[in-house]
């Protein structure tokens, strides 16, 4: 599981997994509003824009023009899809949070057994 390439920082898992919930509609503003929505965070468009362009740079996520539309001007937008290295990411992340949450004694938690 000691995978240091699967390694994200905190924003990059976040905006990592908003797109792979997303499936075909991520783009910069909706996984901005995403973010905001699901987890109750501010986070603004020029910091996930920046993320997005790390993990296409990591091959964790691509990226393809959509189709124009009206409401845009007729400008298109930069969809987002994750990659299978994208979902390897996602999985090493989740295996080893819950690895180690499974470490902490239910005491410390304030649970008991």
């Amino acid at each position: 599981m000691k995978n240091k390439s699967y390694q994200l920082g905190e924003l990059e898992e976040l905006v990592l997994m908003i797109v792979a919930i997303l499936n075909e509609e991520a783009y910069g503003v909706k996984v901005m509003d995403e973010i905001e929505s699901q987890i109750n965070r501010k986070v603004n468009i020029s910091a996930v824009h920046t993320t997005l362009d790390r993990l296409e740079k990591k091959g964790f996520v691509s990226s393809y023009m959509g189709g124009a539309s009206a409401e845009r001007g007729g400008r298109r937008k930069r969809l987002f899809r994750v990659t299978s290295e994208g979902s390897k990411a996602i999985d090493f992340v989740h295996q080893t949070r819950n690895a180690l949450y499974q470490q902490i004694p239910k005491a410390s938690l304030g649970f008991t057994q």
